[in-house]
């Protein structure tokens, strides 16, 4: 401790004293080591980094900007985000980038596959923006991944993490049903009071249901 910050603590100790409480010095408790991540340049990171741009996909962990990267990648994983990396809403939480997107490419199935298994993933996670441009919310792309995934990768297993399908709910889960995932997955993201702020464009309930 210095001698500034010594002064000062005496100071504020001194002040306090004319208050009936008694205070009760203790030690300041080092910060857990998981609080300080490490710089992502271990040669996993780059190998993984290197292959999904060789294969131009995208992932929610680059896209959301998300603090775990530098874990996940090292790992040798990583969170795929299909149907393009613009959003047709604009949520204030969410970091992914918002915009009129392009149609979907017909060839991200083969090359998530293709990746996938360059990976020797045994378990994977596929997200994806909101497409309320598309009749099915983008449904079908999504069958046409795990299709092509189970293809080339016989024993993994699929999460998918979908939106909420505004207005086509049916006729996406219907497609959905078709090839289904392992685990099927919608996130909430908060409270119904907070609901139209945080996720203008959205319906708690609906989501819920």
């Amino acid at each position: 401790m210095s001698k500034i910050t010594s002064q000062r603590n005496e100071i504020g100790q001194q002040k306090m004293a004319r208050i009936p409480i008694k205070i009760i010095p203790r030690e300041r408790l080092p910060k857990p080591s998981w609080i300080k991540m490490q710089l992502p340049n271990s040669q996993e990171f780059n190998r993984v980094k290197s292959l999904l741009k060789k294969n131009h996909l995208n992932t929610v962990c680059e896209e959301a900007s998300c603090p775990n990267i530098g874990e996940c990648f090292s790992q040798g994983t990583a969170t795929f985000m299909i149907l393009g990396d613009l959003c047709t809403r604009r949520c204030p939480f969410c970091d992914v980038a918002h915009g009129r997107p392009n149609a979907p490419d017909i060839n991200e199935p083969k090359k998530l596959a293709e990746a996938i298994q360059q990976l020797d993933l045994k378990y994977v996670v596929i997200t994806s923006v909101d497409r309320d441009d598309l009749r099915d919310g983008g449904a079908q792309h999504f069958v046409d991944c795990i299709k092509e995934i189970r293809r080339l990768n016989n024993h993994i297993k699929i999460e998918i993490l979908v939106p909420d399908f505004r207005g086509r709910e049916k006729t996406a889960l219907d497609i959905i049903s078709t090839s289904p995932p392992d685990v099927f997955n919608h996130n909430l993201e908060t409270v119904p009071s907070l609901y139209l702020k945080v996720r203008p464009g959205s319906r708690y309930f609906q989501s819920l249901n």
